[in-house]
């Protein structure tokens, strides 16, 4: 039983998690195969924001049992930790884990070998009960040049469309000092970017003493041989003259933002329970505009919302132009049981919901051509992450996309410094000067 493959769904949180277990594995002498490949044991780590997310992990996990048949197929995650009984019931799975404990994993196959558990082993607790963060030490990554670190757990906004509370519990932060640990050993290994990551990152530090995430990510900063620093999605509300005071004295932070609007329309924030008004985000905005020139300002947006009128809509649409993003993430609501707003009345029409969701893609497409335009013919820095079809690929700080041919070898996880050219829309290739 030596050969173990992972499968990830959902957010970047979850390929923390996923990257954690697989560096536990290899330290015990696991060897690490592909998900398609014969494997002895396959984890599938879950995600459950909506039904569609639900539908791909049942997915994956038949498609290990087909692979091999005698293996043992664990389903970790949201959905096994929102979903106990339904996983449970899927003939395939062996092992059930929610949340919280997969540290323990080990333990668990080997418990179930033994035969000391019976088929399903179930090891999902209550998640409103924990109240620590859950220590998943990595040491290495091996499937990305950049390191995802994750700082925090939990969620106590409970927006009324997610789910998401309900499967990660509440707030629990990751000690500073044990992040800190982790990104020297990961700089000593190569890597020289970070994203830090979690549930809701803006929360960092409400379980800690006299700490918040702007303590850390000074901490961070002053870590040698780290280059990069990218932060995973906030909020507005994080945005204060003291952020922006003291990330501008910060110049390893990325100039890439992920601010998730989910609505243009105050009325709509209101019902979907978001703690901020549009003109608090256009705030946020303009101060991060003020500190840099022309910083990535991406979103989420949810169309199609409960009771969304055609007045509101417009309403999103005039400001998702007014704030002209880098680049936006545009999903059609969609019920999730268990929230308010499933049972919401006045429940949007899914031809509705398309039509709409196309009108703001068109939006977003020129938006983000605008964006890129702006770099044309400007000198950046590229983190290379992969070669394809004979191009190296990367991003740039601000996470533009960049293609690099070149005859020189470039090595995976270095920054090389390139001129950038438009070479069709929201193309950019890299050339060296």
């Amino acid at each position: 039983m030596n050969r173990v493959a992972f499968a990830t769904l959902g957010c970047k949180t979850n390929q923390y998690e996923t990257d954690a277990l697989m560096d536990l594995f290899f330290k015990n002498r696991y060897d690490i195969v592909s998900f398609e490949d014969l494997a002895d044991i396959y984890i599938i780590n879950t995600c459950t924001v909506t039904h569609v997310g639900d539908k791909k992990s049942r997915q994956m996990i038949r498609r290990a049992k087909k692979n091999n048949p005698e293996s043992i197929v664990i389903v970790m995650g949201c959905y096994a930790q929102i979903s106990t009984e339904e996983v449970s019931e899927i003939e395939e799975v062996d092992i059930v884990i929610g949340t919280d404990a997969r540290g323990k994993i080990l333990d668990y196959i080997n418990d179930y070998i033994e035969g000391k558990h019976q088929k399903p082993y179930v090891i999902v607790e209550d998640i409103m009960n924990i109240n620590t963060f859950e220590n998943m030490s990595l040491d290495s990554v091996a499937t990305h040049t950049r390191a995802f670190v994750k700082i925090q757990e939990g969620c106590n906004q409970y927006c009324s469309y997610c789910i998401i509370p309900y499967a990660r519990g509440h707030v629990r932060s990751r000690s500073s000092e044990n992040v800190v640990e982790e990104i020297i050993r990961l700089t000593e290994k190569g890597y020289k970017e970070f994203v830090l990551t979690g549930i809701h990152i803006g929360s960092y530090g409400l379980d800690l003493e006299k700490t918040e995430l702007m303590d850390l990510v000074e901490a961070i900063h002053q870590v040698d041989g780290v280059e990069r620093i990218r932060l995973g999605s906030i909020e507005p509300r994080l945005i204060t003259d003291s952020f922006i005071n003291r990330i501008n004295a910060l110049p390893k932070i990325c100039d890439h933002f992920h601010l998730s609007l989910q609505s243009g329309s105050d009325t709509v924030l209101k019902r979907m329970n978001r703690k901020y008004t549009t003109d608090q985000f256009e705030k946020a905005v303009e101060k991060l505009r003020t500190i840099y020139l022309s910083p990535s300002i991406t979103t989420d947006i949810i169309v199609g919302f409960p009771g969304e009128t055609e007045e509101e809509f417009d309403e999103t649409y005039e400001f998702l132009k007014k704030i002209h993003f880098s680049e936006m993430h545009i999903f059609p609501f969609s019920k999730r049981e268990g929230t308010p707003a499933a049972t919401m009345p006045d429940q949007i029409p899914s031809q509705t919901k398309k039509k709409r969701a196309e009108i703001l893609s068109e939006l977003e497409a020129i938006c983000r051509e605008d964006y890129v335009d702006q770099f044309d013919g400007k000198v950046s820095e590229v983190l290379v992450e992969e070669l394809k079809n004979e191009l190296y690929i990367g991003h740039t700080k601000n996470y533009l996309k960049v293609h690099i041919k070149t005859e020189n070898t470039l090595k995976l996880g270095e920054i090389y410094t390139v001129k950038l050219k438009k070479i069709a829309p929201n193309q950019l290739f890299g050339e060296f000067i």
